[in-house]
């Protein structure tokens, strides 16, 4: 079974930058799509963004023109990065993956804006 790990979270002041990451420990066949979604605390998880296999993107309105989510397939490896970083974007941060017949999510990794 493929797992997905992200890392690249942490604490960063308000304006600063991050990048995630999400590696997959093996190949997923026939992928669909990949997405970064995230949940506050007292909140429902939400997308923050998406890619699908043929490279199309879509954003959360929250995040447009702020965060980038790109894909490395020789790593199996998907990124987000996170541009000037707002208090309300801190959450925990999930990646997922789509493919026929699974889904596949990563255990989370912490994102904190400080004000």
């Amino acid at each position: 079974q493929v797992q997905l790990v992200e890392s690249g979270g942490g604490l960063v002041q308000v304006g600063g930058s991050l990048r995630l990451s999400c590696a997959a420990s093996g190949r997923i066949f026939n992928l669909l799509a990949m997405g970064w979604y995230r949940q506050a605390p007292g909140k429902q998880r939400e997308l923050v963004a998406s890619i699908s296999n043929g490279g199309s993107t879509n954003y959360a309105d929250s995040v447009q023109g702020r965060f980038t989510i790109s894909r490395d397939n020789a790593l199996n490896t998907w990124y987000l990065q996170m541009n000037s970083l707002k208090p309300e974007d801190t959450a925990v941060y999930f990646c997922k993956a789509d493919s026929l017949g699974s889904r596949l999510w990563g255990q989370g990794t912490q994102v904190t804006v400080s004000s």
